[in-house]
């Protein structure tokens, strides 16, 4: 297994300047997070998003991976996914009581 550190996803009540709508998944997210310092990204859920509420409450850690699968056979609990973006693959896990992004690249 193999994660490399993507980002800190952190929920926020007002959109901050930068957002960009991301309509597929009901949600508003900063586009500069690589170009942050500390890699934030700062989440924004709409009504009808298809994401799960506590990710709307709580922050996630996010990783890439080469392969999700053993991932999501040791967590705790999957809360959303896997999801298929195309060639890509997003999910969301708790472990030890974390919510953890996982993030398949498809390249």
């Amino acid at each position: 297994m193999s994660a490399e550190y993507m980002h800190i996803g952190i929920p926020v009540v007002n959109k901050k300047p930068g957002m960009v709508y991301a309509d597929w998944g009901g949600f508003w997210v900063n586009e500069s997070v690589d170009e942050h310092d500390y890699k934030i990204e700062y989440l924004k859920f709409e009504d009808g998003t298809i994401f799960p509420e506590i990710l709307a409450k709580q922050p996630h850690v996010a990783y890439k991976v080469d392969d999700m699968t053993p991932y999501l056979a040791d967590a705790d609990r999957v809360i959303f996914g896997p999801y298929d973006l195309g060639a890509d693959k997003l999910a969301f896990i708790i472990k030890d009581d974390a919510i953890v992004e996982l993030y398949q690249s498809g390249e």
